[in-house]
């Protein structure tokens, strides 16, 4: 898989930006949580507000705080007092203190009393040791000033005191008793309630202490409302910001990533195409056809699929992972950390187990999507076959079979891993309860609010989205590994032929010159030689012909001319010089080869005759078709040479094919032409016809034929002979059927003596 990524090089700038763009939005996505947290602790609990320290306070209020603090300077050095008259708007110069009015009571405010302190704009330093001095007496002071605790103090002073003074102690102002008595009795008084507030844990205390920074607000004035509204409008509006973060980053991230892996997709596909076009016949016959065409389509798909997905869970996964676990330790109530483990280990049991059960199977899918492929090439192929022979029902069979297979082996896999997503959402619910159950007694002892107990549930599915994350590319990943493999041993198969470092030119003395010296051949992993001690020359400006039975190595011979399968022993040379010496383009540019069975290409008949060189002159291709005899049905097609050819020349017969051949040969007019049994579909006139009009066009180069039919190569200037892979004769028709018995056997299978010796004399 490695080795596949490394073609990511090219779309390193987009992989960067991807990465970056993952941190981003991780960090939004860890952070919103929080803002859930503040709106319902602080936006709802609290009313908005954010301090244990109030922002504005009354004189009056500022007064009975005093009564409960010994650092009243300390206090006051952070505050400025503020005189109003009734009825009045403030008027200051000091843009702070303007500021603080107008977000406590609002730019049309009104204020019910004559004096108020307004906090000074002071540090996080500062805040944190007024805070220290503050939150105590504050709370003493609104909960001693609550109606319930006033009459309750009140009840208790009016313990053992006549019937007249108990009146009075009732209608009297509670904080005037307070502030008139003792310091000690005024300690008697208030130890149960210091008592109480010292014994609160810190999450208690600081609800406690927000409560009464509202009463203190209420009591200066201040519309609660608005400050409860605006925060939750702000940290509403900040949470939009920081979700269109997310939703930008998103975007972009499946853009790049859809970007970037279609990219790799293109590049493996032309490294493969490039690498297979590379191959002899000897590279080719190890993969088949069906095996890479899958390689370079379903395969480099699975790849393509997974890197869309790859980046995402590589960087995305691991930061919300850890990133949330580490929220969870900091920003809330650990003691719930254990929860977030056992969702951990489910996830990892489950997914653990499917793996186990699946992953052979994600092994065996592409081999079997090859056999497919392969089954359905061969009996598209050979339709024509099977219907005359009547094996429809077989074939059928035989693709039923390998289409079974590859059902089973999926619907296995897709099994196994339909049971994981409702297993694993399974989880994901029961954690949500397990977290709500536990919580909830939390929210009720008071060592957790329910903001910290959401926030907590939020944190909880992240990592677990995460862990699903990575469990849902580890799907992808064993497929795709095997589709890495498969892609990587075409890329790294090395072809057997190959040109050297430094390669020769030709000769021009000897121009066109063919020259076989004691060559053997034998095909790779084959015990014997196909080819053993082949000698013969074949000269510009004559016929060399070769012709044998079937499997006597004719074939053989012709390809190794243009270098489709390098010689196993002995020299084949060209031009003077050894074809390994050469580079394979120069030595085919050379070459007007003619493959045995005609091939034709998507296109045009221009196209396919222009195939060589596709600005050549009309008056070349012409002339081209008019020697191949081909100009006879070419004028018949409505467009001409503009007609249409479909693929594999499936609209045309296989004479019409064969000759589409030939004159795309003829048009290239190469120094040496090679005709593998490329005059089996013509008939014995179209046939005769061509040669007679080939021969005027190559009176100056090297032809060499590969025939079946003996009236084809009667006239050529040499006959090879071959048999069992060995020359057995060499000479004109006549020496040859004087000296040779094999070559006369198969002449007179074909013609009769008369025959032979009228065409031979002709």
């Amino acid at each position: 898989m490695l080795k596949v990524l490394k073609n990511l090089k090219k779309s390193l700038g987009a992989v960067i930006i991807i990465a970056i763009l993952l941190c981003v939005q991780a960090s939004t996505d860890l952070a919103l949580p929080d803002y859930t947290s503040k709106i319902v602790n602080v936006g709802i609990q609290a009313g908005g507000i954010t301090s244990a320290i109030p922002g504005v306070i009354s004189k009056e209020d500022m007064d009975a705080l005093l009564v409960f603090t010994d650092k009243d300077d300390e206090i006051l050095d952070n505050y400025t007092m503020v005189s109003t008259s009734d009825g009045e708007k403030y008027e200051t110069q000091e843009q702070h203190e303007e500021k603080m009015i107008k977000k406590y009571f609002g730019n049309d405010y009104q204020v019910q009393t004559d004096t108020i302190y307004i906090l000074k704009d002071i540090d996080e330093e500062q805040e944190e040791v007024l805070t220290g001095i503050i939150l105590d007496p504050l709370m003493e002071m609104t909960t001693i000033t609550s109606e319930e605790t006033a009459t309750q103090i009140k009840e208790q002073l009016s313990q053992n005191v006549p019937e007249n003074q108990k009146q009075y102690i009732q209608n009297m102002n509670l904080m005037e008793m307070i502030e008139q008595m003792p310091e000690e009795q005024r300690e008697q008084v208030l130890a149960e309630f210091t008592k109480r507030i010292e014994e609160m844990n810190d999450s208690i205390k600081e609800q406690a202490a927000i409560s009464s920074v509202k009463q203190v607000y209420m009591n200066a004035g201040a519309d609660t409302d608005k400050i409860q509204n605006d925060y939750i409008l702000q940290t509403g509006l900040q949470m939009l910001g920081i979700a269109l973060i997310t939703m930008v980053c998103a975007v972009t991230i499946m853009l790049l990533s859809s970007r970037v892996a279609a990219k790799l997709g293109k590049t493996l596909r032309e490294k493969i195409f490039k690498k297979v076009t590379s191959f002899s016949n000897a590279e080719l016959n190890e993969f088949s056809t069906a095996s890479l065409i899958t390689r370079s389509t379903n395969d480099v798909q699975q790849i393509q699929q997974l890197i869309t997905l790859l980046f995402r869970v590589v960087v995305y996964a691991p930061i919300i992972g850890i990133g949330g676990f580490v929220r969870v330790l900091t920003s809330t109530d650990s003691s719930m950390a254990w929860i977030i483990g056992i969702a951990i280990v489910a996830i990892l049991f489950i997914v653990g187990t499917l793996f186990a059960i699946a992953i052979p199977k994600f092994r065996k899918l592409q081999d079997l999507i090859d056999k497919l492929n392969e089954v359905s090439r061969e009996i598209l192929t050979g339709l024509p076959v099977i219907r005359a022979f009547h094996k429809e029902k077989k074939e059928e069979a035989r693709f039923d079979v390998a289409n079974k297979d590859l059902m089973k082996a999926n619907l296995f896999v897709n099994k196994a891993m339909s049971m994981m997503m409702p297993l694993l959402m399974f989880i994901m619910n029961s954690i949500m309860i397990l977290i709500v159950w536990v919580g909830g007694h939390n929210v009720d002892q008071g060592v957790m609010q329910v903001g910290d107990m959401m926030a907590f549930i939020q944190y909880t599915m992240q990592i677990v989205m995460a862990f699903l994350m990575i469990s849902m590319i580890s799907i992808m990943l064993p497929r795709a590994s095997v589709s890495a493999r498969r892609i990587n041993e075409v890329l790294e198969a090395e072809p057997s032929i190959k040109d050297k470092k430094e390669t020769k030119t030709f000769d021009p003395n000897k121009k066109g010159l063919v020259e076989f010296k004691n060559v053997s051949f034998r095909y790779p992993d084959a015990d014997t030689e196909i080819l053993e001690d082949i000698n013969f020359t074949a000269e510009p400006g004559k016929t060399t012909a070769i012709i044998g039975s079937t499997g006597s190595g004719k074939s053989t011979v012709v390809n190794l001319i243009p270098r489709f399968y390098d010689v196993t022993g002995g020299e084949l040379c060209i031009d003077g010089v050894n074809v390994k010496d050469v580079s394979q383009k120069d030595l085919r540019d050379i070459i007007g080869f003619v493959p045995q069975k005609g091939v034709l290409f998507s296109g045009t008949i221009e196209s396919n005759i222009k195939y060589s060189d596709e600005n050549m002159l009309d008056e070349r291709m012409i002339e081209a078709a008019e020697i191949a005899q081909a100009t006879e049905f070419i004028n018949e097609k409505e467009n001409k040479y503009q007609d249409p050819i479909a693929q594999g020349g499936g609209n045309v017969s296989g004479g019409q094919k064969q000759r589409l051949s030939i004159a795309r040969a003829i048009a290239k007019d190469p120094e040496i032409f090679v005709f593998d049994d490329s005059f089996s579909a013509l008939d014995f006139k179209t046939d005769s016809t061509l040669r007679e009009a080939l021969s005027t066009k190559t009176k100056n180069k090297t032809v060499i034929i590969v025939a079946q039919r003996i009236s084809t190569i009667l006239n050529a200037d040499q006959i090879i002979v071959l048999e069992e892979g060995k020359m057995v004769g060499m000479g004109t028709h006549e020496e040859l059927m004087k000296n040779n018995e094999t070559y006369r056997q198969i002449a007179l299978s074909q013609l009769s003596e008369e025959e032979l010796g009228e065409k031979g004399g002709k």
